[in-house]
């Protein structure tokens, strides 16, 4: 029985754990979620860096008093959802936008005048280019002199070379703005004698050519939303219709809708730390 006992052998079965592949925890995923974070808000500083100063201001005044942009339940608001209690006010929004414009028109202006006065060609006829920024936009007419063939010869379509050369200049100052564009041609009260052609076709056939030019040199087709022909229904000197003056060319740049602007885009931003409380 002894030597039984002493034949026994004790067998200790150890079960290995299989490993399915490498498995190293989750820390990486918290690693990689605050790096993206960070490169988020990175951005997002960035680009509120290059904003108008009065819309940084803006939103400057919202961390330093969130309660204090609850507007009731309208208007463009940070959050993007018109009841959220934290809001912009669209109107002043509205206005800053459309005040960067107005800006922007103004410096395209003062561009466009600076070529044709450093341009010896143009120099001449700087004066009957007409640029203004109204409340309907940035209104750039091209006004016949005294000779009545500046930009167009007497009852013809095709652009003289001072046009052509102007309305290059014009279209490559106005290509970096995104405002639509809408072309107007008149005319005087001067009966065109060609049967079957009158100041209307003829109206709509000088629009067109400085369509095509601004579109050669710069202008986004896609950004033309008008080309008109007025003949002589809106004269620019109603004392004299047979002025040359009413014979012009008008290129028009309306102010964009303020929701496709820029600064009043809705952001996508975490209320502060406490802002409504615990």
């Amino acid at each position: 029985m002894a030597r039984e006992e002493e034949k026994k052998v004790i067998v200790v079965v150890r079960e290995r754990k299989r490993r399915g592949g490498y498995q190293s925890g989750g820390s990486w995923k918290v690693a990689y979620a605050d790096f993206v974070t960070a490169m988020m808000a990175f951005f997002l500083v960035l680009w509120i860096l290059g904003m108008d100063p009065e819309v940084r201001a803006l939103i400057q005044g919202y961390f330093n008093n969130p309660v204090g942009y609850k507007q009731g339940g309208g208007g463009a608001n940070i959050l993007g959802t018109g009841n959220s209690p934290v809001s912009f006010d669209a109107t002043r929004l509205a206005l800053l936008a459309r005040e960067q414009q107005r800006r922007r028109f103004e410096e395209a202006r003062h561009e466009i005048l600076r070529r044709l006065e450093d341009s010896d060609g143009l120099r001449a006829i700087s004066g009957q280019v007409e640029m203004i920024v109204t409340d309907d936009g940035l209104r750039i007419e091209l006004i016949e002199g005294e000779s009545g063939s500046t930009f167009f010869e007497i009852g013809s379509a095709l652009l003289t070379p001072p046009a052509a050369i102007a309305l290059a200049e014009i279209g490559d100052a106005l290509s970096d703005l995104p405002n639509e564009v809408k072309v107007e041609g008149h005319t005087d009260s001067r009966q065109y004698s060609r049967p079957g052609y009158t100041n209307w076709e003829l109206s709509a056939d000088r629009a067109n050519a400085a369509r095509r030019a601004l579109e050669v040199n710069g202008i986004d087709p896609d950004r033309v939303i008008e080309v008109r022909g007025y003949a002589d229904r809106e004269l620019r000197n109603p004392a004299d219709p047979r002025d040359p003056s009413n014979r012009r060319v008008t290129i028009l740049l309306p102010f964009s809708d303020p929701r496709a602007i820029e600064v009043i885009q809705p952001l996508i931003l975490p209320p502060p730390l406490g802002a409504y409380g615990d």
